[in-house]
């Protein structure tokens, strides 16, 4: 691999189109708004992160009961809601809702919104409009900017023809859907940008060794990769493999970078919840207490005194659940345990873990709708991901170049190459199918989006695999006009979603539009 001819005015290059999309997510940013208009914040996705940010600067809790109760202008209205919630017991013995994102990236974002709240002198819950807005550019921009450097910096060392160059500078800064996700808080941007960080670092290293400080380096990002987005920890793990198949010595770096981001990802779950599973793996039911023959008031209070969960003076209530059999018990307004019908007779005290599952949630059964009711065949849940109203190469065109490029790789090249391209088409394949076999409840394509989401991460590898098929088409002139088709649609179908990042694809909403979709 060598860095190719006229580098340098070549990066002058990249380094307009990233100032000239930077400008166009800072306009964005300036200017992003609710529908109502008392907020900066898009969905309730962002709003489940925001809420943990202002409740750790302003109140020093993960708890967010409070900022879910704010008020808008409208009195039913609650700017701050959102229905990515759990609900659980906190330290002070009293049952609160929390987000239902990892903690991780909302307690560094928290310290970005400490830093101006001190300089500013105001409070997010009062000003989201205006500190919204400064925090979100704050994270973002220069976030997407990182993505861009050294996404670019990779592909720079690998291609050589410039017309080839400057046709992928204008796909990574354009032809992504990470635009509109860089003017809402979420988890694909800096998952992208921390796998933009390993690969440059990887690429660099194999023309200019590297000290184990850059090997640190890539493991911080490839640990924080994995942190938000757990699939991608195939990624993380597979960097690890190439490093031990190519680079031996950079494996030890590497891995305590990782083991770093991997402690402050269980230490901020234990510190918010008291557990080391994310929120999201509490869906079920909790460790067994005690069998009971009949569930009668009698038996269950007997039961929960045995086990030291309830007094002879406690107050129990029986809730339902959004589980047909199983039973919600609430003992004195801050203790919950399940009862379960047992597959054996009779029925099972367990402890509460599902954390989905409290009154009013949108989890609940009969409450969600649209793509969050799940998609029931699996065929069509494949064909929708890829080529159909949510689909990764119907909506973003130019990802048709990454298969064809990992079967160049893997076939031609330097066999360090060779054994990337393998690794990041593995990857692809490992977290297509982990989506695919997902439960029903799970197979809703992200939510509503602006596409499939879930997958967003792979942009740097994938802009990576596009390098050889880009450079092979740039010799030809039909060839340069397909680039020029790809690049264009791709961009296309990120310029219509500039509003917002939480809403349907325009393919889904072309489809609803002529019927062949319920609205």
């Amino acid at each position: 691999m060598q860095q190719g001819e006229g580098s340098s005015s070549v990066w002058g290059i990249y380094a307009l189109l990233i100032v000239v999309a930077l400008g166009v997510v800072t306009g964005r940013i300036a200017n992003v708004s609710s529908k109502e208009g008392d907020t900066p914040f898009l969905s309730a996705n962002d709003r489940s992160r925001w809420c943990t940010i202002a409740a750790l600067v302003e109140n020093g809790t993960y708890s967010i009961d409070p900022f879910l109760e704010i008020q808008g202008a409208k009195a039913n209205r609650r700017p701050w809601g959102t229905i990515d919630l759990v609900r659980h017991q906190g330290t002070d013995g009293e049952l609160h809702y929390y987000s239902s994102k990892p903690p991780l990236l909302p307690t560094m974002i928290a310290g970005v919104y400490w830093t101006v709240s001190r300089t500013m002198g105001m409070w997010l819950s009062d000003h989201p409009m205006y500190l919204g807005r400064i925090i979100l550019w704050l994270v973002n921009v220069p976030t997407l900017a990182l993505f861009y450097i050294c996404t670019l910096s990779a592909i720079d060392r690998v291609v050589l023809d410039r017309w080839a160059r400057c046709a992928l500078g204008a796909a990574t800064c354009f032809g992504t859907m990470l635009i509109p996700f860089a003017i809402s808080l979420n988890n694909h941007l800096p998952a992208a940008a921390a796998g933009a960080v390993v690969l440059a670092i990887y690429i660099r290293s194999l023309a200019k060794p590297a000290g184990q400080g850059w090997w640190l380096l890539a493991g911080l990002a490839g640990g924080f990769l994995a942190a938000n987005e757990l699939p991608a920890l195939s990624m993380t793990v597979g960097w690890a493999g190439i490093l031990l198949l190519t680079q031996s010595r950079a494996l030890i770096g590497y891995c305590v970078g990782v083991a770093i981001v991997a402690a402050a990802f269980f230490g901020t779950n234990w510190i918010a919840h008291e557990s080391f599973r994310p929120p999201y793996a509490h869906r079920g039911d909790g460790d067994f207490i005690a069998k009971i023959e009949a569930p009668t008031d009698d038996a269950l209070k007997t039961a929960l005194i045995d086990a030291s969960i309830a007094t002879e003076n406690s107050k129990i209530v029986v809730e339902g659940s959004r589980v047909e059999t199983r039973k919600r018990i609430v003992i004195d307004e801050h203790t919950l345990v399940g009862l379960v019908e047992s597959p054996s007779g009779g029925f099972d005290l367990v402890g509460w873990d599902d954390w989905y599952d409290y009154p009013n949630s949108y989890w609940v059964d009969g409450r969600r709708r649209g793509v969050d009711l799940g998609e029931p065949s699996r065929s069509n849940y494949l064909f929708h991901m890829t080529v159909g109203h949510y689909g990764i190469f119907s909506l973003t065109p130019f990802w048709i170049l990454a298969p064809i490029g990992f079967l160049f790789g893997v076939l031609t090249g330097p066999l360090k190459q060779r054994v990337v391209i393998l690794c990041f088409a593995g990857a692809t394949l490992v977290c297509a199918a982990f989506y695919v076999m997902r439960p029903e409840i799970d197979r809703n394509y992200g939510g509503v989006s602006i596409c499939f989401r879930w997958m967003l991460w792979f942009a740097p590898l994938w802009l990576f695999a596009a390098a050889r098929p880009t450079e092979w088409l740039s010799r030809f002139a039909w060839g340069r006009w397909l680039l020029s088709l790809l690049i264009a649609t791709s961009t296309a179908s990120m310029a219509v979603s500039l509003t917002s990042p939480w809403q349907s694809p325009w393919l889904y909403r072309l489809a609803q539009f002529l019927g062949w979709l319920e609205p």
